[in-house]
Protein backbone atom coordinates (compact mmCIF):
# COMPACT_ATOMS: atom_id res chain seq x y z
CA UNK A 1 0.00 0.00 0.00
CA UNK A 2 1.25 3.41 -0.77
CA UNK A 3 2.70 5.32 2.35
CA UNK A 4 0.80 7.85 2.30
CA UNK A 5 -2.54 5.91 2.36
CA UNK A 6 -1.35 3.78 5.21
CA UNK A 7 -2.63 6.80 8.18
CA UNK A 8 -5.73 6.45 6.39
CA UNK A 9 -6.12 3.15 6.12
CA UNK A 10 -5.62 2.20 10.04
CA UNK A 11 -8.15 4.77 11.13
CA UNK A 12 -10.56 3.12 8.67
CA UNK A 13 -9.94 -0.45 10.33
CA UNK A 14 -9.98 1.38 13.67
CA UNK A 15 -13.00 3.12 13.01
CA UNK A 16 -14.96 0.47 11.76
CA UNK A 17 -14.23 -1.95 14.36
CA UNK A 18 -15.15 0.76 16.81
CA UNK A 19 -18.32 1.19 15.55
CA UNK A 20 -19.07 -2.44 15.92
CA UNK A 21 -18.62 -2.57 19.57
CA UNK A 22 -14.93 -3.62 19.59
CA UNK A 23 -12.87 -1.84 21.81
CA UNK A 24 -9.97 0.02 20.27
CA UNK A 25 -7.24 2.28 21.41
CA UNK A 26 -4.65 0.96 19.07
CA UNK A 27 -3.44 -0.43 16.15
CA UNK A 28 -0.43 -2.83 15.06
CA UNK A 29 0.60 -2.98 11.33
CA UNK A 30 1.51 -6.74 10.72
CA UNK A 31 2.22 -6.78 7.31
CA UNK A 32 1.97 -4.63 4.53
CA UNK A 33 1.97 -5.43 0.96
CA UNK A 34 -1.59 -5.00 -2.02
CA UNK A 35 -3.20 -4.64 1.18
CA UNK A 36 -2.77 -3.52 5.05
CA UNK A 37 -2.99 -6.05 8.12
CA UNK A 38 -3.34 -4.86 11.42
CA UNK A 39 -3.80 -6.38 14.84
CA UNK A 40 -6.50 -3.74 16.62
CA UNK A 41 -5.81 -3.64 20.70
CA UNK A 42 -7.53 -4.69 23.03
CA UNK A 43 -10.10 -6.19 21.45
CA UNK A 44 -7.63 -8.63 19.69
CA UNK A 45 -9.15 -8.32 16.45
CA UNK A 46 -7.10 -8.38 12.67
CA UNK A 47 -8.14 -6.34 10.02
CA UNK A 48 -7.37 -6.66 6.35
CA UNK A 49 -7.46 -3.26 5.00
CA UNK A 50 -7.02 -2.39 0.94
CA UNK A 51 -8.73 -0.02 -1.45
CA UNK A 52 -11.84 -0.32 -2.65
CA UNK A 53 -10.92 -0.47 -6.31
CA UNK A 54 -8.36 -3.47 -5.22
CA UNK A 55 -10.15 -5.36 -3.41
CA UNK A 56 -11.93 -9.08 -4.14
CA UNK A 57 -12.52 -9.29 -0.06
CA UNK A 58 -16.25 -10.45 -0.27
CA UNK A 59 -15.28 -13.31 -2.60
CA UNK A 60 -12.84 -14.26 0.52
CA UNK A 61 -15.51 -14.11 3.23
CA UNK A 62 -17.84 -16.51 1.25
CA UNK A 63 -14.74 -19.25 0.19
CA UNK A 64 -13.60 -18.56 4.07
CA UNK A 65 -16.74 -19.73 5.61
CA UNK A 66 -17.58 -22.17 3.12
CA UNK A 67 -13.74 -23.59 3.94
CA UNK A 68 -14.16 -23.52 7.88
CA UNK A 69 -17.49 -25.32 7.47
CA UNK A 70 -15.79 -28.12 5.95
CA UNK A 71 -12.89 -28.30 8.43
CA UNK A 72 -10.11 -27.00 6.27
CA UNK A 73 -7.27 -25.19 7.90
CA UNK A 74 -8.13 -21.84 7.03
CA UNK A 75 -7.91 -18.71 9.49
CA UNK A 76 -11.33 -17.87 11.07
CA UNK A 77 -13.72 -14.85 10.59
CA UNK A 78 -13.77 -12.65 13.71
CA UNK A 79 -17.18 -14.08 15.40
CA UNK A 80 -17.77 -11.20 17.54
CA UNK A 81 -18.85 -9.39 13.69
CA UNK A 82 -20.89 -10.25 11.30
CA UNK A 83 -18.77 -11.92 8.81
CA UNK A 84 -19.03 -9.24 5.55
CA UNK A 85 -17.68 -6.45 3.87
CA UNK A 86 -17.36 -2.70 5.37
CA UNK A 87 -16.69 -0.18 3.26
CA UNK A 88 -15.11 3.34 5.00
CA UNK A 89 -13.60 6.24 3.60
CA UNK A 90 -12.30 4.42 0.49
CA UNK A 91 -11.10 1.14 1.82
CA UNK A 92 -12.71 -2.04 2.39
CA UNK A 93 -12.05 -3.67 5.74
CA UNK A 94 -12.78 -7.32 6.62
CA UNK A 95 -12.29 -8.60 10.27
CA UNK A 96 -10.67 -11.88 10.97
CA UNK A 97 -9.81 -13.88 13.98
CA UNK A 98 -5.95 -13.39 15.50
CA UNK A 99 -4.21 -16.06 16.07
CA UNK A 100 -1.08 -15.79 18.15
CA UNK A 101 1.86 -17.23 15.97
CA UNK A 102 4.17 -20.04 17.70
CA UNK A 103 7.49 -19.55 15.96
CA UNK A 104 9.19 -21.43 18.19
CA UNK A 105 10.31 -23.72 15.10
CA UNK A 106 10.26 -24.33 11.60
CA UNK A 107 7.38 -26.13 10.30
CA UNK A 108 8.28 -29.71 9.58
CA UNK A 109 7.43 -30.30 5.81
CA UNK A 110 5.40 -32.92 6.13
CA UNK A 111 2.79 -31.17 8.37
CA UNK A 112 3.11 -28.84 5.74
CA UNK A 113 1.98 -31.11 2.95
CA UNK A 114 -0.12 -32.58 4.72
CA UNK A 115 -2.61 -29.20 6.10
CA UNK A 116 -2.33 -28.35 2.57
CA UNK A 117 -3.85 -31.72 1.52
CA UNK A 118 -6.68 -30.87 4.00
CA UNK A 119 -7.32 -27.95 1.97
CA UNK A 120 -7.52 -28.81 -1.23
CA UNK A 121 -9.40 -31.93 0.04
CA UNK A 122 -12.13 -29.22 1.01
CA UNK A 123 -11.51 -27.16 -1.95
CA UNK A 124 -12.72 -30.48 -3.82
CA UNK A 125 -15.89 -29.90 -2.51
CA UNK A 126 -17.04 -26.46 -4.04
CA UNK A 127 -18.07 -25.50 -6.96
CA UNK A 128 -17.05 -21.64 -7.05
CA UNK A 129 -16.43 -19.71 -10.48
CA UNK A 130 -12.61 -18.53 -9.91
CA UNK A 131 -9.89 -18.03 -12.32
CA UNK A 132 -8.08 -20.37 -14.39
CA UNK A 133 -4.19 -20.65 -13.29
CA UNK A 134 -3.63 -19.58 -17.10
CA UNK A 135 -5.16 -16.59 -16.76
CA UNK A 136 -2.59 -15.84 -13.68
CA UNK A 137 0.14 -16.77 -15.86
CA UNK A 138 -1.67 -14.71 -19.02
CA UNK A 139 -1.36 -11.34 -15.90
CA UNK A 140 2.09 -11.85 -15.25
CA UNK A 141 2.89 -12.32 -19.20
CA UNK A 142 1.35 -8.79 -19.97
CA UNK A 143 3.25 -7.10 -17.06
CA UNK A 144 6.58 -8.47 -18.95
CA UNK A 145 5.24 -7.42 -22.49
CA UNK A 146 4.19 -3.75 -21.37
CA UNK A 147 7.64 -1.55 -21.37
CA UNK A 148 5.50 0.99 -19.92
CA UNK A 149 5.37 -1.00 -16.80
CA UNK A 150 8.76 -2.36 -16.80
CA UNK A 151 11.09 -0.02 -18.30
CA UNK A 152 14.40 -1.48 -16.09
CA UNK A 153 13.56 -4.90 -17.72
CA UNK A 154 16.62 -5.52 -20.01
CA UNK A 155 15.38 -7.00 -23.38
CA UNK A 156 17.04 -10.60 -22.94
CA UNK A 157 15.70 -10.70 -19.68
CA UNK A 158 11.90 -9.60 -21.13
CA UNK A 159 12.56 -12.42 -23.88
CA UNK A 160 13.42 -14.74 -21.20
CA UNK A 161 10.31 -14.53 -19.10
CA UNK A 162 7.83 -13.83 -22.19
CA UNK A 163 8.69 -16.97 -23.47
CA UNK A 164 8.65 -18.87 -20.43
CA UNK A 165 5.40 -17.80 -19.10
CA UNK A 166 4.14 -18.89 -22.45
CA UNK A 167 5.41 -21.81 -23.01
CA UNK A 168 5.10 -23.15 -19.69
CA UNK A 169 1.78 -22.24 -19.04
CA UNK A 170 0.88 -23.70 -22.72
CA UNK A 171 2.60 -27.27 -21.78
CA UNK A 172 1.00 -27.28 -18.25
CA UNK A 173 -2.29 -26.46 -19.21
CA UNK A 174 -2.74 -28.97 -21.92
CA UNK A 175 -1.26 -31.84 -20.40
CA UNK A 176 -4.84 -32.92 -19.26
CA UNK A 177 -4.54 -33.89 -16.20
CA UNK A 178 -7.02 -33.30 -12.94
CA UNK A 179 -7.66 -29.85 -11.84
CA UNK A 180 -9.07 -28.30 -9.32
CA UNK A 181 -9.82 -25.25 -6.79
CA UNK A 182 -6.45 -24.17 -5.24
CA UNK A 183 -5.03 -21.73 -3.12
CA UNK A 184 -3.25 -20.18 -5.74
CA UNK A 185 -0.05 -18.94 -3.36
CA UNK A 186 0.30 -21.50 -0.13
CA UNK A 187 3.45 -20.11 -0.01
CA UNK A 188 5.02 -19.56 3.68
CA UNK A 189 4.00 -16.20 4.02
CA UNK A 190 0.31 -17.51 4.31
CA UNK A 191 0.67 -19.87 6.14
CA UNK A 192 0.35 -19.30 10.00
CA UNK A 193 1.75 -21.64 12.66
CA UNK A 194 -0.58 -21.19 15.80
CA UNK A 195 -1.53 -23.63 18.80
CA UNK A 196 -4.44 -25.20 16.75
CA UNK A 197 -2.12 -26.46 13.95
CA UNK A 198 -1.14 -24.68 10.57
CA UNK A 199 -3.56 -22.45 9.36
CA UNK A 200 -3.92 -20.80 5.36
CA UNK A 201 -4.79 -17.18 5.19
CA UNK A 202 -4.99 -14.51 2.41
CA UNK A 203 -7.73 -16.89 -0.40
CA UNK A 204 -8.08 -14.21 -2.66
CA UNK A 205 -5.74 -15.76 -5.46
CA UNK A 206 -7.34 -18.97 -5.46
CA UNK A 207 -7.38 -20.52 -9.06
CA UNK A 208 -8.51 -23.53 -11.15
CA UNK A 209 -5.68 -26.06 -11.65
CA UNK A 210 -3.53 -28.94 -11.02
CA UNK A 211 -2.36 -29.50 -7.69
CA UNK A 212 1.33 -28.84 -8.79
CA UNK A 213 1.23 -25.54 -9.44
CA UNK A 214 -0.20 -25.13 -5.42
CA UNK A 215 3.04 -27.32 -4.71
CA UNK A 216 5.38 -24.80 -6.85
CA UNK A 217 4.87 -22.01 -3.91
CA UNK A 218 6.19 -24.60 -1.36
CA UNK A 219 9.63 -25.22 -0.12
CA UNK A 220 10.30 -28.48 -2.27
CA UNK A 221 10.38 -30.75 0.50
CA UNK A 222 6.66 -30.40 1.17
CA UNK A 223 6.34 -31.64 -2.60
CA UNK A 224 8.30 -35.16 -1.40
CA UNK A 225 5.50 -35.59 1.61
CA UNK A 226 2.17 -34.80 -1.00
CA UNK A 227 0.82 -37.66 -2.49
CA UNK A 228 -0.04 -38.93 -5.97
CA UNK A 229 2.81 -35.44 -7.27
CA UNK A 230 3.15 -35.95 -10.60
CA UNK A 231 6.93 -34.46 -10.58
CA UNK A 232 7.75 -33.52 -14.05
CA UNK A 233 4.90 -31.11 -13.43
CA UNK A 234 5.33 -30.18 -10.16
CA UNK A 235 9.02 -29.22 -11.95
CA UNK A 236 7.63 -27.14 -14.74
CA UNK A 237 5.18 -25.37 -12.63
CA UNK A 238 8.20 -23.78 -9.91
CA UNK A 239 9.94 -22.66 -13.11
CA UNK A 240 6.54 -20.99 -13.67
CA UNK A 241 5.83 -20.01 -10.44
CA UNK A 242 8.91 -18.54 -10.39
CA UNK A 243 8.79 -16.58 -13.46
CA UNK A 244 5.31 -15.08 -12.24
CA UNK A 245 6.79 -13.52 -8.90
CA UNK A 246 10.09 -12.66 -11.44
CA UNK A 247 7.78 -10.84 -13.48
CA UNK A 248 6.02 -8.78 -10.36
CA UNK A 249 9.33 -7.92 -9.14
CA UNK A 250 10.36 -5.86 -12.35
CA UNK A 251 6.77 -3.85 -12.34
CA UNK A 252 7.82 -0.36 -11.87
CA UNK A 253 5.46 -0.06 -9.02
CA UNK A 254 6.53 -3.02 -6.67
CA UNK A 255 7.10 -2.12 -3.21
CA UNK A 256 8.63 -5.15 -1.83
CA UNK A 257 11.66 -4.66 0.22
CA UNK A 258 14.89 -5.28 -2.10
CA UNK A 259 12.36 -6.43 -5.02
CA UNK A 260 14.64 -5.39 -7.54
CA UNK A 261 17.79 -7.18 -6.48
CA UNK A 262 15.60 -10.64 -6.20
CA UNK A 263 14.40 -10.07 -9.63
CA UNK A 264 17.63 -9.98 -10.78
CA UNK A 265 18.73 -13.57 -8.91
CA UNK A 266 15.86 -15.14 -9.83
CA UNK A 267 16.27 -14.45 -13.71
CA UNK A 268 19.41 -16.38 -13.00
CA UNK A 269 17.74 -19.23 -11.25
CA UNK A 270 15.24 -19.45 -14.11
CA UNK A 271 18.28 -19.66 -16.84
CA UNK A 272 19.91 -22.46 -14.56
CA UNK A 273 16.69 -24.30 -14.23
CA UNK A 274 16.00 -24.20 -17.82
CA UNK A 275 18.99 -25.31 -19.05
CA UNK A 276 18.87 -28.46 -17.18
Amino acid sequence: MQASEVPRAVAAAMSTASSLGLTVDDALVLHDSNKLTLRLLPCDVLARVAPVAQQVARFEIELAQLLAESGCPVAALEPRVEPRVHERDGFVVTLWTYHEPVTSREVPPADYAHALERLHAGMRKLDVPTPHFTDRVEQARQLVADRDRTPALADADRELLGDTLRSLGRVIGERGGAEQLLHGEPHPGNVLTTENGLLFIDLETCCRGPVEFDLAHTPEEVGEHYPDVDQDVLRECRILVLAMVTAWRWDRDDQLPDGRRLGTEWLGRIRAALDR
